[in-house]
């Protein structure tokens, strides 16, 4: 349920209000706008006479919300989330390029990435230090020893990073990392999900392979529940009949979310196709449906990459596309 305020409430009558309904056993979610004023209501409304609520002088309007998910709905919060990762906005017409190895594998590789994505115009650097592999016998990254070398490699370039957790044990490896990355197996681990609420760092949150976007909402919405309001979402494929590309990009997600959430949202067009030829066509549809940012894997070598090679791009390719996808953002959307 949300209660619109009239413009400029009364305060003693607000505080009363808030007051009654707490008594209730309600969460209130307090959303304050340039015009608007909402009270969203978290918990059992059934017992809520809207009517004696709308008769306050101080309401406009009073809805009820169908939506199982409530802090990260739009409806509850109208104005776009905007998440700040060292100066780095995301989200709110600010639109961002994180960029990086799927994984990191020496010290020299992943600094010399860093310094070539960053000239490149990416704000945020990636790199995979525990790997979540179909195979148990694939490489599964260098675990807190990749951790250190991201932290050297954000030394030297400057750039905040971004690398995945895969547990709830591995969370205090995480203390020095910008943004903790839950990935698509990982986007119903609730019990790290609600541990990631309590964390004081922006979540990426992944969509699951098969999950739909009321599921990934419901995700993030366990992260907020435990006070954590930094969430990012990912587009990253989901998996179809289709076996051509490695999942099935769902661009139409993206301006979907944008009428769901008020949480920004961006897409992997490397995970999403598994074809580095696909990544630029994709990659600039996705700032065309209105994504807030992007997410590309970048590699010295790629051939020889130990973790997803074919969908990695060179520096040189991934700087060729970053000029394209910026040619056609509009200029006040570009990151700044």
């Amino acid at each position: 349920m949300i209660i619109i305020l009239k413009d400029n409430p009364e305060e003693k009558q607000l505080e009363n209000l808030i007051s009654w309904l707490k008594s209730m056993d309600l969460d209130i979610h307090f959303s304050k706008g340039e015009n608007t004023t909402i009270l969203g209501l978290i918990g059992d409304t059934s017992a809520v006479d809207i009517d004696l609520i709308n008769a306050l002088d101080i309401v406009e309007t009073v809805k009820r919300v169908q939506e199982p998910y409530k802090n990260v709905n739009r409806k509850f919060h109208p104005k776009d989330t905007v998440v700040d990762v060292a100066g780095a906005k995301i989200g709110g017409g600010n639109f961002q390029i994180i960029a990086g190895p799927c994984s990191v594998e020496s010290r020299e590789q992943v600094c010399q990435i860093a310094k070539d994505v960053k000239k490149s115009g990416a704000r945020l650097y990636r790199g995979g230090a525990f790997k979540p592999r179909t195979s148990p016998y694939a490489f599964q990254g260098m675990r807190a020893e990749g951790i250190n070398l991201l932290l050297e490699a954000k030394k030297e370039s400057g750039l905040p990073i971004v690398t995945e957790v895969m547990d709830l044990s591995h969370l205090p490896l995480f203390e020095d990392v910008d943004v903790i990355q839950v990935g698509a197996r990982n986007m119903q681990n609730f019990e790290l999900l609600k541990e990631l609420g309590h964390v004081n760092k922006p979540i990426l949150l992944k969509r699951g392979l098969s999950s739909t976007l009321k599921e990934l909402l419901m995700s993030a919405e366990y992260i907020m529940a435990g006070g954590n309001e930094n969430i990012i979402l990912c587009e990253r494929g989901i998996r179809t009949f289709e076996t051509a590309t490695r999942n099935t990009l769902d661009l139409a997600a993206v301006p979907l979310l944008k009428t769901m959430t008020h949480l920004p949202i961006i897409v992997d067009p490397s995970h999403a196709t598994g074809i580095s030829s696909l990544v630029k066509p994709m990659a600039m549809a996705a700032a065309a449906a209105g994504a807030d940012g992007l997410m590309i894997e970048v590699h010295n070598d790629p051939p020889h990459a130990l973790c997803d090679g074919a969908q990695s791009l060179t520096p040189e390719e991934f700087d060729d596309v970053v000029k394209a996808v910026n040619a056609i953002l509009p200029h006040a959307y570009k990151g700044q």
